[in-house]
């Protein structure tokens, strides 16, 4: 339970960082855009990881499931942006993920077994919850572009279901 904690702390801090001084709801989409493209290929280098450490199937099963609809997902928003003849911007937050994850990367990455595959599945489920409220919270709300706001109302549909699927892994584990 300690662990869970922790995991979920290292995760919001990542967001909460810098919130005194600068607001996820005070983005705008290109920044928005950022975050998310960032979050993907967070959880997408999670996933490699797993594949690399863990022999168990259920892990597997889960890190080929994030690796493809993340990546779908990422591609899915630079063909928007393309559309767009916008790029995203990189911001505090996004800035913030990206030094939490190597954080969480580096302490993963020294496990094996069981013990690997209960902290990745924890890590997982603290990362969906705390993306997804972020999304849903604060993105979504403030998204000017109506196919940006679309693009994230599916996406947060997907990745509700990852964040299901990952509270099932840590309860069987």
């Amino acid at each position: 339970m300690k662990l869970k904690i922790a995991l979920l702390a290292l995760v919001l801090t990542a967001i909460n960082t810098q919130v005194l001084a600068e607001s996820p709801s005070e983005l705008n989409d290109l920044e928005i855009a950022h975050v998310a493209y960032i979050a993907d290929n967070i959880d997408i280098r999670y996933a490699h990881l797993a594949l690399a450490i863990s022999d168990n199937p259920a892990i597997h099963d889960f890190a080929n499931t994030m690796i493809r609809d993340h990546t779908v997902v990422n591609e899915q928003a630079l063909a928007l942006l393309k559309k767009l003849n916008a790029s995203p911007e990189d911001n505090f937050l996004s800035q913030s993920l990206q030094v939490n994850a190597e954080k969480i990367i580096n302490d993963l990455s020294k496990l094996r077994g069981a013990e690997f595959d209960r902290r990745y599945a924890e890590n997982e489920l603290a990362y969906h919850k705390a993306v997804n409220g972020l999304v849903a919270d604060a993105f979504i709300p403030n998204i000017e572009n109506a196919e940006v706001k679309e693009l994230f109302k599916a996406g947060l549909a997907i990745f509700k279901t990852h964040e299901a699927h990952a509270e099932n892994m840590v309860a069987n584990l």
